[in-house]
């Protein structure tokens, strides 16, 4: 009789892992499956005690038909993931990121887009990659834009006198030099501004637009000297784009769809809000602007190219990238140095360990994102006829605070495969796979193409607290994430590159 109570328990604990496994790889929760695992163990030994789980329970994620054999050979990469965790998480490379990170920061600050910062950080981490003996390193030029902010203010000078915390946003056109004084009309969207339209001439229009998420939010920043111009408008200003301020500007790009050009800045939160609460109560605002932004005629930059061939399959590749370019503000710690860091290691680690892939294994380090993704806009047209040898393309620019996962479009068929290779992260909790792709926006062009995309995920709900403001420095990263960051970067290129399992290409609808 205690015999068969002893398979009776067994058989429920195998099925009780089963369904957990089938959890774990929904939701990435590895610590239920661990509590499993301990529970499994007790009772195949019979004694109470701690246990661990060092593997996942080996079966496909929910819905997902693999190809023949594929979850047993990328399971089969375990003990090199777990080679890779360690070196970067406590072993030689432990730190490092972070450290060159700092390095790159404090010896070049912010690298705006057209500037000697920039190219003189780009020729840093050329010399760096040359260091590491990596099997290719180049950089292929293409014509940037330069943008100057030069000096700038804003002061509200009725109903009382207070200094606007503001900057420029990119692109815009100054102010004559004595700069422009006008009355403000607050407006919260684009639809309020054609309702108010008579009211727009002569004023500085300023756009106060509730936080919903960035998408929602960025088209202010992008389009609102436009649409406050065709109404008559002499000036705009927009509500920097971030849910939490500490009356801290955001810059970032802006564009102008017309022909007709108005100075164009971010306020703060908390005075976009002020004067919002002045003109409700019927108060008078002006505002004087004086802005003596400048664009000069474009310039020569680089994006930056990184190899470890293949040893079987060298034309495809798998391609990690981040955007090496910054605003003029801050560090360009969080967007984008971080993750340059972690793509820039992702090879040298591989290559530091002895591990060579089958495929080849390419690192870009766009140039002049921020001003509209220009670098990896020109590296896709160049490029764009061997879209059939990339196996995956990834990008990080979207924080690289704790990993959770990946971010993906992909075919349902890439989709499963990924989702199983991210099973062998467990050991740091990053074994989420979402979609669609999020936080790549210099490689959503390849989706056309058909390629398999995705994006960093990570736990960046403070990632638009600092974003394009001087808060974005190296203080808001932590060095153990930025490794946690890597382990998980360079595993799923190492075993991307090297499965024997090719990623479908094709819709990722």
């Amino acid at each position: 009789m205690a015999s068969r109570r002893g398979c009776l328990r067994l058989l429920l604990v195998a099925c009780l892992a089963l369904q957990v496994a089938a959890y774990v790889v929904e939701t990435g929760d590895t610590g239920l499956a661990r509590d499993t695992a301990s529970v499994q163990d007790e009772a195949s030994r019979g004694t109470k005690g701690n246990s661990q789980l060092t593997s996942p329970v080996n079966v496909s994620p929910p819905g997902c038909a693999l190809p023949p054999g594929a979850a047993a050979r990328i399971q089969s990469y375990q003990s090199v993931v777990d080679t890779i965790i360690d070196y970067v998480t406590t072993g030689d490379f432990k730190g490092l990121v972070y450290r060159n990170l700092a390095e790159m920061i404090d010896a070049f600050g912010p690298r705006m887009t057209g500037t000697p910062e920039l190219e003189a950080a780009i020729d840093w981490i050329i010399d760096k990659s040359r260091g590491e003996a990596l099997d290719h390193v180049s950089a292929e030029s293409l014509l940037v834009p330069r943008w100057h902010r030069s000096n700038e203010s804003a002061w509200m000078l009725q109903p009382r006198v207070k200094q606007l915390n503001m900057m420029g946003l990119g692109g815009s056109v100054s102010t004559p030099p004595e700069g422009i004084e006008a009355p403000v009309l607050v407006v919260k969207s684009f639809e309020e501004l054609r309702m108010q339209s008579a009211k727009a001439t002569g004023r500085i229009v300023v756009f106060n637009s509730p936080w919903v998420n960035y998408f929602d939010a960025v088209k202010y920043r992008k389009h609102g000297a436009s649409q406050a111009v065709k109404y008559g408008a002499v000036g705009a200003l927009v509500k920097s784009i971030t849910p939490f301020s500490i009356d801290s500007p955001h810059t970032g790009q802006q564009q102008y769809d017309t022909e007709a050009k108005i100075p164009v800045a971010c306020i703060t939160v908390e005075d976009a809000s002020m004067m919002q609460r002045m003109q409700d109560k019927g108060q008078m605002i002006t505002v004087k602007l004086k802005m003596h932004a400048k664009t000069s005629k474009n310039t020569t930059s680089r994006n930056t190219v990184l190899e470890l061939r293949g040893t079987q399959k060298p034309n495809e590749t798998v391609l990690v990238s981040a955007h090496i370019d910054a605003w003029d503000v801050g560090e360009g710690a969080m967007d984008d140095g971080g993750g340059v860091m972690v793509s820039w290691a992702a090879p040298v680690v591989l290559r530091r360990l002895g591990l060579r892939p089958r495929r080849t294994v390419r690192t870009v380090l766009w140039t002049a994102e921020e001003q509209g993704r220009i670098g990896s806009t020109d590296y896709f047209q160049r490029h764009k006829h061997d879209h059939h040898n990339f196996q995956l393309i990834l990008e990080s620019d979207s924080g690289t605070f704790t990993p959770q996962g990946i971010s993906f479009s992909g075919t349902p068929e890439a989709t499963c495969l990924l989702r199983e290779v991210l099973r062998l992260l467990h050991r740091i909790n990053a074994t989420q796979v979402t979609s669609p792709m999020k936080g790549g926006p210099d490689i959503k062009v390849w989706q056309q193409l058909g390629v398999p995309t995705g994006g960093l995920l990570n736990d960046n709900e403070r990632y638009f607290w600092y974003h394009h403001s001087h808060g974005d420095t190296l203080t808001v990263l932590d060095p153990d994430a930025l490794d946690r960051c890597l382990a998980l970067w360079t595993s799923v290129t190492y075993v991307m590159a090297d499965m024997e399992d090719r990623l479908p290409h094709g819709c990722c609808c």
